[in-house]
């Protein structure tokens, strides 16, 4: 009762691209080819992790958990949207809506959190090796994913919080195919200051800071690197992290080209587009960076196929 006395909206109705409907089959036959390569190729990647001892590392212990992220994070959007695509219906529920944001919010951020905890670890396995296995101890580890959880869980609970305080009145479309915030805010009734600026100051500690934070390391492995006689000793620094500054590339890529160059003609079909390479094109393209561009990982997956061979012979 107290929502309906703070908005009188019960549903909101997705949009998506005006392009969809155009040729919907295709469209759906691509999204649901993406997220169900997203959702097979990050479980192959746990799996990996879990069945191959010598990947019981630090690096792959993160990366284990990016990949239930992954996974957790499209998971958000996809099904929905697909549902929505197939049924011809366009609504999701006001409960369902800020459920949504929140756990998007929560897996984003997660996101982020859990690349920096990456970066971290290829600093100190490159630029002190001989202390790698004394720093990287279990401890850490497992204190640096549950700082990330327990950050992400509540910059998520205080935006969602703030929305819930809005009200919303008339128009209930979201040219969006999921409940983003910031067109969430452009619908509300209700004065907004306060929602903008908890977003600006949050997201300084859960985009900019984890950001620069990974530049930092990169500027060191780098500077590290250059010290680096022999090309071999290059070549193996940059095999050890090439797979992870590709993966932040595509995260952080996307988040840029949304936020920082805003675009005068189409944005909101633009801000879709982009949505749609950070929840579904970089989950489902991270299994195949780690899988072509990393050694060890190649080597498990082959391990793995060899031994399933001889045990069906």
């Amino acid at each position: 009762m107290k929502r309906d006395n703070q908005s009188s909206v019960s549903e909101f109705l997705l949009l998506g691209l005006s392009m969809w409907k155009e040729k919907q089959g295709i469209y759906y036959t691509l999204f649901l080819g993406m997220y169900l390569t997203t959702v097979l190729g990050n479980l192959l990647i746990i799996l990996l992790i879990r069945l191959d001892s010598r990947l019981h590392t630090p690096m792959y212990f993160f990366l284990s958990h990016l990949a239930f992220t992954d996974i957790s994070f499209s998971s958000v959007t996809a099904p929905k949207m697909l549902i929505n695509m197939q049924t011809q219906s366009q609504s999701i529920s006001y409960a369902g809506c800020i459920s949504q944001l929140y756990f998007f919010l929560f897996l984003g951020d997660l996101d982020s959190f859990l690349l920096t905890s990456m970066a971290y670890d290829r600093y100190v396995a490159i630029c002190h090796p001989l202390h790698y296995t004394t720093i990287m101890n279990p401890n850490l580890c497992f204190l640096l994913v549950i700082v990330s959880w327990v950050l992400s869980c509540a910059s998520a609970l205080l935006h969602t919080l703030l929305l819930t305080r809005l009200s919303f009145h008339g128009d209930n479309t979201l040219s969006h195919f999921f409940c983003d915030l910031s067109a969430l805010l452009k619908l509300s009734s209700s004065d907004t200051t306060v929602n903008e600026l908890v977003i600006l100051t949050v997201g300084v500690v859960v985009i900019t800071l984890p950001f620069i934070c990974i530049l930092v390391s990169y500027g060191c492995i780098g500077a590290t690197i250059l010290r680096v006689p022999s090309t071999k000793g290059i070549c193996k620094a940059l095999s050890t992290c090439g797979s992870h500054l590709s993966v932040v590339s595509l995260y952080y890529g996307a988040i840029i080209g949304l936020y920082f160059f805003p675009s005068s003609h189409n944005s909101n079909d633009k801000d879709v587009i982009v949505a749609i390479l950070y929840t579904l094109v970089t989950p489902m393209l991270n299994p195949f960076i780690y899988s072509l561009r990393n050694r060890d990982m190649k080597g498990a997956l082959g391990h793995l196929f060899s031994r399933g061979l001889f045990s069906s012979c």
